[in-house]
C-alpha cells in the first residue's frame, strides 16, 4: 500500500472515532460548562472530581485496550473463536475491576482530605462521586465492546454510541443542575446523575448492537462460563496497558492536585485548559486507535513493511494536526475560554489571566502528547506493552510530576510551572516510546516471530 493509501486507509477508519472520543471528552466539557455555569467553586470540585473518576477509569481500560489488538490480530487470523473469547474475558476483567474500585468512589471525601484539598472542596467532590461514581461499571463494559467493534473496523457505530451517551448528558444535565422541566436542582449532585446517566445509555446501545449485528459472535452467549487461559492473556495484556495509562492520567492528576493548593481559581482555569487540551488530543488518541488496529492487522500477517508504512504515516498526520492546535491556542485563547464561563462571573478575568498561560502550555506539549500517544498505539498493535509501561512510569512519575512541583513551587512559577513539568514528563515519554517501536519491536517483527511476547 503507498503512503496515500495509508492516509486514505487511516482517516476513514480514524474519523468515526475520533469522533468518538470526542463525543466522550464531550460529557466532561458539557459538565464543566455547566457546572461553571453554575457556580465557580462547583466548577472546580467537578474538575477535581472527575479527574480522579478519570484515573480509576483509565486504570482499569488496560483490558479494554489489550482486547483491541487482541481482535485485530485472531480478525486477520480468521480466528473466530478466539476472538469471542478475548472479548468475553475483557468484559470479566472490566467488571471486576470496577467492582474493586467502587469504596473509592464512595468514601473519595477522606482521600480529598487526605490530599490537602479544603474541606468544602472536598465535600462537594464526595458529593459528585458518591453518586457518578458507579457509572464506571458501564463505563468500562462500553469500553470494552467499544474496542471489540473498533478491531473489527465497526468505527462508525463506536462514533454515534458515544453522540447518543453525551446526548443524554447535555438533556440531563441541562435538567438536573439548574432544576429545568420539572426536575429538582440537584447542582453538582445532577450533574453526577446525568454522568451516570451517559455512562448507563452508552451500554445499553452497543448490547443491542452487538446482539443485533453481530450474532454469529455470540459474544453474551454462557458469559457466565469462565475461561481461564484466555483470561490470563488477556490480563498479562491488558494489566501494563493499565499501569501506562495510570502512569500518564497520573501525571495530570497530580497536576490537578497541585492546582488546588493554589487556590479554587487557578484549578477553575486548570480545568478548562484541560478540557481544550483533551478535545484536541481526542484526534491524537483516534489516529493512536487507528495505528493499534492496523499494527494488529500487520502483526497477525507477520507483515513488517505495512506496518513501517503505516506507522510513518500517522505520526506524520499526528504532527500536522498538533501544529494546528498550536496555533489555535495561541492566537485564540481568550475566546476559547470565555466558553466555559458566564459574563457575570465575579472571577472572570482571574481565571482569563491563568487560563491564557495554562493554554500556551498546553500548545507546547501538543506535539510531545501526540507523539507519545501514536507510538503507544503502535506498540500495543505489536502486543508489546510490558516495557512500555516502565518507560511510561519513569517519564511521568520520576520526571514528570517532580518537574511540576520543582517548576511550579521550588522555582515559583506557580500554575505555569506545573504545566510545563507536564511537557516535560510528555516530552521524555515521547522519545523513549518512539525509539522502543522503532528500535526491539520493529526488528522482532521483521525476523518473522511474535516480536515481543505479551
Amino acid at each position: 500500500m503507498t503512503y496515500i493509501g495509508h492516509v486514505r486507509a487511516i482517516t476513514v477508519m480514524g474519523l468515526p472515532l475520533v469522533g468518538g472520543h470526542l463525543g466522550q471528552v464531550a460529557i466532561g466539557v458539557t459538565d464543566t460548562v455547566m457546572m461553571g455555569w453554575y457556580s465557580v467553586e462547583a466548577l472546580a470540585a467537578v474538575t477535581l472530581a472527575s479527574t480522579y473518576f478519570f484515573v480509576l477509569l483509565i486504570f482499569g481500560s488496560g483490558f479494554a485496550w489489550g482486547v483491541m489488538p487482541m481482535v485485530a490480530a485472531f480478525e486477520a487470523e480468521g480466528d473466530e473463536t478466539s476472538l469471542r473469547r478475548a472479548t468475553r474475558m475483557g468484559l470479566w476483567l472490566s467488571l471486576g475491576f470496577a467492582c474493586l474500585s467502587l469504596p473509592l468512589m464512595i468514601w473519595s471525601r477522606p482521600v480529598m482530605a487526605l490530599m490537602g484539598q479544603e474541606p468544602a472542596l472536598a465535600e462537594m467532590v464526595g458529593q459528585y462521586l458518591a453518586i457518578a461514581g458507579w457509572g464506571i461499571i458501564p463505563a468500562l463494559l462500553v469500553m470494552v465492546l467499544k474496542s471489540y467493534l473498533a478491531a473489527l473496523e465497526r468505527t462508525q457505530v463506536v462514533f454515534w454510541i458515544t453522540i447518543l451517551s453525551a446526548i443524554a448528558n447535555v438533556l440531563a444535565n441541562y435538567a438536573f443542575i439548574f432544576g429545568n422541566w420539572g426536575a429538582p436542582e440537584l447542582g453538582i449532585r445532577g450533574a453526577a446523575i446525568a454522568s451516570l446517566a451517559s455512562n448507563s445509555v452508552a451500554l445499553l446501545a452497543v448490547v443491542i448492537y452487538v446482539l443485533k449485528a453481530l450474532p454469529e459472535h455470540q459474544i453474551f452467549v454462557r458469559l457466565w462460563r469462565p475461561d481461564w487461559d484466555m483470561l490470563a492473556r488477556v490480563f498479562r495484556l491488558g494489566l501494563p496497558i493499565g499501569f501506562t495509562g495510570l502512569s500518564e492520567v497520573g501525571l495530570f492528576a497530580a497536576s490537578a492536585v497541585m492546582m488546588g493548593w493554589l487556590g479554587t481559581v487557578a484549578l477553575a482555569a486548570h480545568g478548562i485548559a484541560l478540557q481544550l487540551a483533551s478535545m484536541t488530543f481526542m484526534v491524537h488518541l483516534g489516529i493512536s486507535n487507528v495505528a493499534t488496529i492496523r499494527a494488529g492487522n500487520a502483526y497477525g500477517r507477520r507483515d513488517p513493511e505495512h506496518l513501517a508504512k503505516g506507522a510513518i504515516t500517522g505520526t506524520t498526520m499526528s504532527i500536522c494536526i498538533a501544529a494546528l492546535t498550536i496555533v489555535a491556542f495561541v492566537a485564540w485563547p481568550e475566546p476559547l475560554i470565555n466558553l466555559f464561563m458566564q459574563k457575570s462571573e465575579p472571577a472572570r478575568a482571574q481565571i482569563l489571566a491563568v487560563g491564557t498561560g495554562l493554554l500556551a502550555m498546553a500548545a507546547l506539549f501538543q506535539l510531545v502528547d501526540g507523539a507519545q500517544a501514536v507510538a503507544l498505539g503502535l506498540l500495543r498493535g505489536v502486543q508489546d506493552t510490558k516495557i512500555p509501561m516502565i518507560l511510561a512510569g519513569i517519564s511521568y512519575w520520576v520526571v514528570g510530576i517532580p518537574a511540576s512541583y520543582l517548576l511550579g513551587f521550588t522555582l515559583g512559577l506557580d500554575g505555569i510551572g506545573v504545566w510545563l513539568g507536564l511537557v516535560v514528563g510528555l516530552g521524555v515519554a515521547a522519545i523513549l516510546l518512539n525509539l522502543r517501536f522503532w528500535g526491539p519491536a520493529m526488528r522482532g517483527l521483521r525476523k518473522g516471530s511474535a516480536p515481543l511476547p505479551a
